[in-house]
């Protein structure tokens, strides 16, 4: 009887290993990935007593300027409360101030300080050698490979999430 039952076969099971084939594959591998990239990064910035969290303020205050704390929050993926704690640490550290906004009493922007800056740039410097352990084990020419394709993974030219 068994016989005349059609053979189907075992659905794909997740895993973040080489070779896995499931519909999760690409994310569990990014996710991997990202563990992996986020402990070297934290290395570099171990000795400038931050960590990535506060490096993610940081980079939207380069990018963007003084920024308003909820836009913070969008721009580094983290909620109103966490990003609260994170500008507090910033501040106490003298790597960035709140200020206020004019016409809005209640608002303040946050802004990176002279210092913050200078840390900033510091932190590329120490963290150059360490990128490189990521991208060791790539041929030539992969590693700006790895890059484009992940940017264009990151952001869509068509602006889907």
């Amino acid at each position: 009887m068994n016989a005349d039952v059609p053979h189907r076969s075992a659905p794909s099971r997740a895993t973040d290993r080489p070779g896995d084939t499931s519909p999760f594959a690409l994310g569990l591998l990014l996710r991997r990935a990202h563990w992996r990239a986020a402990a070297v990064m934290s290395e570099a910035l171990r000795p400038f007593g931050i960590e990535l969290r506060h490096f993610a303020v940081l980079i939207a205050l380069v990018n963007q300027g003084p920024t308003m704390q909820r836009d913070l929050a969008a721009a580094t993926g983290t909620d109103k409360a966490a990003i609260m704690r994170v500008v507090d640490d910033l501040e106490r550290k003298g790597l960035a101030v709140r200020k206020a906004v004019p016409g809005d009493r209640r608002a303040r922007a946050v802004e990176i300080t002279p210092e913050g800056v200078e840390l900033f740039d510091a932190a590329h410097v120490t963290a150059d050698s360490l990128a490189e352990r990521l991208v060791d084990g790539l041929e030539p020419g992969e590693s700006e490979q790895l890059t484009a394709l992940l940017t264009r993974l990151a952001h869509p030219a068509d602006g889907a999430s």
